[in-house]
């Protein structure tokens, strides 16, 4: 039995809030006529039936609403919908219509107590590893033998500028650029003329590493990438740019070399934990009683993990007033998020217990200075049970988008073992991550193709720029914050982690104007289009190599269209299900239009391809 339309958005046109109720609409094709329609509901943990009544028409399409109670025992209500035929049931969750009643997970949710920051989704960010990015001040820079990362192992190493990066395995960590945050404050004028919003730099705190996620001091910067000083004039400048700036924050572990662990001696008074159990950081720390033993992070042992039952390592992280969280959100710095480390793995003891408890504080620590700060999770896999509004406002979208698109567009998987899906598999994959966590929370998702932890995406798909455009369309069209790695927009490539930190090639810039004008096409839609930042998704074909979606709000309508394949495709796309019978679009960067005609879109695709069709009002 062939499925009817039901459909319902989640943006401010379907889901209106009032005191303690909630009123949702849904739209169904006019010819169906349920014998009854209903909002399914649980205000006290019990189900409750609401029966919808029509509410007007719009081009082909019935209006339905409902008004049904939030939950009052708690932040989150879930509800779905439920439509009853002669021939049997249809029920709509947030992955699609079925013939059952669907599972807890997959309902649509509204958090009604926390909310993301509501700046985040108009964002558009930047990640930039910072020894790699440029080099401002070359007095600073790290030199050759300097010092040791390790004892008197693995000594620093000074590159000269785009020379190639060690192999995975050997010296990545001990190599230095030399860029640093004078680099960055030189090219605000660049980013910003790129369409970048807000900078995400990966860790800037002192830290033996080139990567600076083994901390030794979390309230200096490196001095090798900058100064305290410098650090605040960089984000006066930013907000006074209107731009916003998130740190990295590694708190689940330490470097050897923190004065707290002391692991070679440095300390002038012998008091570091290190073979030292009677100092006052001995218990900073996860030492298997007065053994040498101790637990470090994935069982990395350069990366000794702290104790989070310890009071004094609470209070310096996240709970007293002189936090390191707190610090950095106050003047003079005031930064505007906090990216987290391997939030997910901090906990007591050597495993995550109380998990949920630590990643709670450290959201409450960071809005009771700063409401506004962004709270972001870094997860590389599904993130649900923390993006469910009293924890996280966002993640590091792997699981919900990174992992699908490599598996769609790459044929692999995040071990990059063969792993091809078709267009439809996409796009239930899709559905099904964003289904699970609140509307607000799905906007504020970082979208990635890639980071400083995975390959470049450009060479996962072995240089194919055509599909690399194809992949970029879709960051910037799917619902949740794009964030582009630095690099990207002059089709900088790179193999597995350190390769994936190669220096950036300012000499492109001259040469790559085709993909830098290409990045600023999408920017420049992004900034400027309230649908792709806060309207809904809704699916209007996905088969095989080739999908399509439309991003909807108020008149706003954004279609992007994807084929992946090698042959062109001729495809038909039923705009009626927006509400639009006729309307014309026109296609980014392409200056040609089309015209939908009773209800239908007919679009050609060729091999390879990725179009942006924007409603003309």
């Amino acid at each position: 039995m062939k499925a009817p339309f039901i459909y319902h958005g989640q943006d401010h046109r379907w889901v209106k809030v009032s005191g303690t109720t909630l009123t949702v609409h849904v739209v169904t094709e006019q010819s169906f006529q349920p014998d009854a329609l209903y909002v399914r509901c649980e205000p006290d943990n019990e189900e409750r039936l609401i029966p919808m009544d029509t509410s007007g028409n719009t081009g082909r399409l019935k209006i339905w609403k409902a008004t049904f109670p939030l939950n009052q025992d708690k932040a989150t209500t879930v509800y779905c919908f439920k439509a009853v035929t002669t021939e049997g049931q249809w029920w709509l969750d947030g992955t699609g219509i079925f013939r059952r009643m669907p599972g807890q997970e997959k309902l649509f949710r509204y958090n009604s107590e926390y909310q993301p920051p509501e700046w985040v989704k108009h964002q558009i960010f930047y990640q930039i590893f910072p020894d790699r990015f440029a080099n401002g001040n070359p007095d600073v820079s790290v030199q050759s033998g300097e010092y040791c990362l390790f004892g008197d192992q693995k000594p620093t190493v000074a590159k000269d500028w785009g020379a190639p990066v060690s192999e995975h395995g050997k010296d990545g960590a001990c190599e230095f650029f030399g860029g640093d945050i004078q680099g960055i404050c030189e090219k605000l004028d660049y980013l910003q003329s790129l369409g970048v919003s807000t900078l995400y730099l990966n860790p800037i705190f002192s830290a033996p590493s080139n990567h600076k996620y083994d901390t030794t001091d979390y309230l200096n910067i490196d001095p090798h990438l900058g100064t305290n000083e410098k650090f605040a004039e960089l984000v006066e400048n930013l907000h006074t740019r209107g731009m916003k700036i998130v740190l990295d924050a590694v708190f689940n572990h330490t470097s050897l070399d923190h004065p707290w662990f002391d692991r070679f001696s440095t300390r002038n008074d012998s008091q570091g934990a290190w073979k030292n159990t009677k100092s006052p950081y001995r218990d900073y720390y996860q030492f298997d009683g007065d053994s040498d033993n101790y637990v470090g992070w994935n069982g990395i042992h350069t990366l000794p993990k702290l104790n989070f039952l310890n009071q004094e390592v609470r209070s310096y992280f996240y709970d007293s007033d002189a936090s390191v969280i707190k610090h950095w959100l106050r003047e003079p710095y005031k930064i505007d998020g906090w990216r987290f480390d391997v939030i997910h793995m901090l906990g007591e003891g050597e495993g995550a217990t109380n998990n949920a408890h630590y990643v709670q504080a450290f959201r409450q620590s960071a809005k009771a200075e700063n409401p506004q700060c962004y709270v972001l999770g870094e997860h590389f896999f599904e993130a649900t049970q923390w993006l469910q509004g009293d924890q996280e406002d966002g993640a590091m979208n792997y699981y919900g988008f990174a992992h699908p698109v490599r598996a769609f567009f790459a044929n692999l998987d995040i071990a990059f073992a063969p792993c091809r899906i078709e267009a439809d598999e996409f796009a239930s994959w899709l559905m099904e991550a964003m289904a699970k966590i609140p509307w607000r929370n799905q906007l504020s998702q970082l979208n990635q193709l890639d980071s400083h932890d995975t390959m470049r995406f450009l060479s996962m798909v072995n240089g194919d720029e055509a599909t690399f455009r194809s992949a970029l369309m879709l960051l910037f069209c799917w619902a949740g914050v794009p964030c582009i790695y630095y690099g990207t927009e002059v089709a900088l490539e790179g193999g597995h982690d350190p390769d994936n930190r190669r220096c950036f090639p300012w000499e492109r810039l001259e040469s790559r104007q085709d993909m830098v004008s290409f990045i600023k096409t999408l920017t420049a839609l992004r900034s400027q289009t309230p649908a792709l930042q806060s309207g809904s998704v809704q699916w209007l074909y996905a088969q095989g190599d080739v999908f399509t979606f439309v991003r909807c709000l108020d008149n706003e309508r954004v279609i992007c269209a994807i084929n992946r394949g090698d042959n062109p495709e001729a495809i038909t796309l039923p705009i009626w299900k927006t509400g639009l019978n006729q309307g014309h679009f026109s296609f980014l960067m392409e200056g040609e239009s089309i015209d939908a005609v009773n209800g239908e879109l007919v679009l050609n695709l060729p091999g390879k391809t990725g179009k942006i069709l924007i409603q003309s009002l």
